[in-house]
């Protein structure tokens, strides 16, 4: 089998890889310090650090001189932010699921991002200037970064333990077996790992959030109905 050996790059990943070289045929391959796999840059440390620098450099180089010009060109009234919506907040979700930020540094500066986002159409809407970054989010309908990355995790639980993923789910996630009747019913088992890594994977970092959930929000009967239960309990999550 041939290999494009222009594409073709090896990554060594952890501290102690001997970081063998590789060839195809008589010509060695050249090492990389990250790799794209599914449209998200991972790095040798298997973090998404990379991948973070890359939203907010296309949030920097498109996003904002387009809600500038939106700034100038319009003067909008009322709470409307479809610019915001379309313009910066898809970069900063990209595949929330599989690059969630692992380092605090890593969410300060896309929640920074945001934070500015929010400024700029808050100086083109002309009323909530004076408002703070958290009064601004609520005024145009919109969560923190956290808070939306840890709403989309919940709906993808939702799916893999409830809806269209169920049959899925069941390798991906264990279900807590007992008779006690408080809780939700429908709890799953936290696993125990070592690594500081492991504990930062969807089917891990989501399990303590669901668990906390009401009864009545996992025994939703339909994700429509999950999700209108899921935005109240997180509006009234500090």
């Amino acid at each position: 089998m041939k290999v494009n050996k222009a594409k073709c790059k090896v990554l060594h990943l952890g501290q102690g890889n001997p970081q063998y070289q590789y060839r195809e045929g008589s010509e060695w391959m050249e090492s990389s310090p990250t790799k794209k796999d599914l449209g998200i840059l991972v790095g040798k440390k298997l973090d998404m650090s990379q991948q973070r620098m890359l939203a907010v450099q296309q949030v920097s180089s498109h996003s904002y001189p387009r809600l500038h010009k939106k700034k100038h060109d319009q003067q909008v009234e009322g709470g409307d932010s479809p610019s915001l919506l379309h313009f910066v907040r898809p970069n900063l979700e990209y595949h929330i699921q599989l690059w969630s930020p692992q380092h605090k540094t890593d969410m300060d500066l896309l929640e920074w991002v945001q934070r500015r986002a929010t400024k700029i159409r808050a100086s083109c809407m002309g009323r909530l200037e004076h408002l703070s970054y958290e009064e601004r989010l609520i005024e145009l309908g919109l969560y923190s970064l956290e808070k939306k990355r840890l709403q989309e995790d919940l709906i993808a639980a939702f799916q893999y333990t409830k809806g269209t993923c169920k049959k899925d789910g069941e390798s991906l996630f264990t279900k807590v077996c007992s008779d006690r009747t408080r809780g939700n019913g429908f709890k799953l088992k936290e696993g125990r790992f070592k690594s500081d890594i492991r504990k930062k994977f969807f089917t891990m970092r989501v399990v303590r959030h669901w668990n906390r959930l009401l009864r009545e929000d996992v025994g939703a009967p339909s994700l429509e109905l999950f999700k209108a239960m899921l935005d109240r309990a997180l509006s009234n999550l500090s």
